[in-house]
């Protein structure tokens, strides 16, 4: 059996799987710090407001939505998390959602900075 020699996106489509699947990264969002925040603007195109869950848990921003088209039989389904390295004012997270792009604002919290624990590198 010979290997493919086309390009992996070539040779994938013939077999007929989710154009996603394979995928290691995408552009559906865009992240950078704005001012004092933390900036996320997420594309979720034909979701309502009410589908989608935002939530923040120990320095991690958690994203899922879940949609139903009941009159295609379809479920649409999204999850993304985003590791913050730097601390965030937890209370003063905000989330809005217009146009089928939702932003997320975390503020940071002035002059702090996640560490963690430092590992040692074995010679």
């Amino acid at each position: 059996m010979a290997l493919p020699t086309r390009p992996t996106a070539s040779w994938m489509n013939t077999l007929d799987l989710p154009s996603r699947l394979f995928e290691t990264s995408g552009n559906d969002y865009e992240l950078y710090e704005e001012d004092q925040d933390f900036v996320l603007s997420l594309e979720l195109p034909g979701f309502d407001p009410a589908e989608i869950t935002v939530t923040w848990d120990d320095g991690v921003l958690n994203i899922a939505a879940e949609h139903e088209d009941e009159t295609r039989g379809q479920q649409k389904t999204y999850h993304r998390r985003f590791r913050f390295p730097k601390k965030v004012s937890e209370e003063d997270i905000a989330a809005s959602y217009r146009n089928g792009i939702l932003e997320v604002r975390l503020p940071k919290v002035t002059g702090a900075t996640v560490t963690g624990t430092e590992i040692p590198i074995e010679t």
